[in-house]
């Protein structure tokens, strides 16, 4: 009772702030810690505690997804299908009207295939690369015909479930993007988004200093710099009719920033900030129940001590968006998966 009047004597000098979140469309949720492949680029892997939000801990947070007008949930990674019960998870959201889209590598596809066809609304699978630089980079033998297999099966029960593909650029694959693109077409995908890698971050379970020889197996050197603005101006003129279609998400312009970021990570220019309103359309919630503004920004609270709500409400969080100035800040400029929505929308 205590608590409950506590809030009410907050709230109305909460609610003058033009940071208060009442819509918050957007939530990444990451159902459980570990994955199944052992990536070039990420460190998820390398973490070897099982950690999952359980079927219990969503149900208590389904209020404040309400409340928050929560529509669109993003089941990310670690890899979701790795989790106990994960389509306990997708029933509590869908029965709440709420999209589901699921992350993931692929590789368990075919295991759940019915399920998936059935509890989510969509799929964006990881896509490295045309074969043998998918496997490559997953560092998973025959990575790449589990992903298509799984693609099939899921298809076999629901012909019309859509498949997005996300390839993340990096020094592996950088020479291979238009290629990408003709696999992804070939493998059956409805769309391919493009992003650089992150190595500057810790987040995806990266070390807080990453290690050189780690960091060079990823950044595009700055002597083939040239070779990838090629291969992104070459993809941008020839696939032109991609672009307009949307079969290829990324606006000319957005391509070409990871030309700037890989420019940027050799010092060739400065970074800049992408535009992005993140913190105030959407949280990222981790296995352990941390709660984040986003992929890169520092934790908040943890849904374990208090209502997802509250934590996106409350003092801490209103004062880092209010002090946020996304143009300026270090974290933003090197920022490689920006988010901006209306936030009305």
């Amino acid at each position: 009772m205590e608590r409950s009047v506590l809030r009410k004597e907050k709230q109305p000098s909460f609610h003058s702030s033009p940071h208060w979140i009442n819509h918050l469309p957007v939530l990444v949720v990451m159902p459980h810690s570990r994955c199944d492949c052992r990536c070039l680029m990420c460190d998820i892997w390398k973490d070897l505690k099982a950690r999952e939000i359980s079927e219990e801990q969503l149900q208590q947070h389904m209020t404040s997804l309400k409340e928050l007008c929560v529509s669109w949930v993003v089941f990310s990674g670690g890899e979701p299908l790795l989790h106990s019960n994960l389509f306990a998870l997708t029933g509590l959201l869908r029965t709440a009207g709420i999209r589901v889209t699921l992350l993931s590598t692929g590789q368990r596809l075919s295991d759940f295939s019915a399920q998936v066809a059935r509890h989510t609304d969509d799929s964006i699978l990881s896509l490295d690369g045309p074969e043998s630089v998918h496997d490559t980079i997953r560092r998973v033998t025959g990575a790449f015909r589990k992903l298509v297999h799984g693609m099939e099966e899921v298809h076999r029960h629901r012909p019309d479930y859509p498949f997005s593909c996300r390839t993340t650029v990096q020094r592996a694959n950088f020479r291979y993007l238009r290629e990408t693109l003709g696999t992804a077409r070939l493998a059956g995908f409805n769309s391919i988004s493009y992003l650089a890698a992150d190595v500057t971050s810790t987040a995806f379970n990266h070390p807080e200093n990453w290690n050189e020889r780690d960091r060079e197996k990823v950044v595009v050197p700055k002597e083939d710099i040239i070779d990838l603005e090629d291969e992104i101006e070459h993809l941008i003129q020839e696939h032109a009719s991609e672009i307009r279609s949307g079969f290829i998400l990324e606006s000319p312009e957005k391509l070409r920033r990871i030309v700037r970021h890989f420019k940027a990570q050799c010092g060739v220019v400065d970074p800049i900030a992408p535009r992005c309103n993140a913190p105030w359309v959407s949280a990222v919630v981790e296995a352990d129940g941390t709660v984040r503004p986003c992929f890169f920004h520092r934790a908040l609270g943890n849904i374990g001590n208090q209502p997802l709500v509250e934590i996106v409400n409350s003092r801490e969080a209103l004062n880092f968006r209010n002090t946020l100035d996304v143009a300026t800040n270090a974290t933003c400029q090197r920022c490689v998966c920006p988010l901006y929505l209306n936030p009305t929308t």
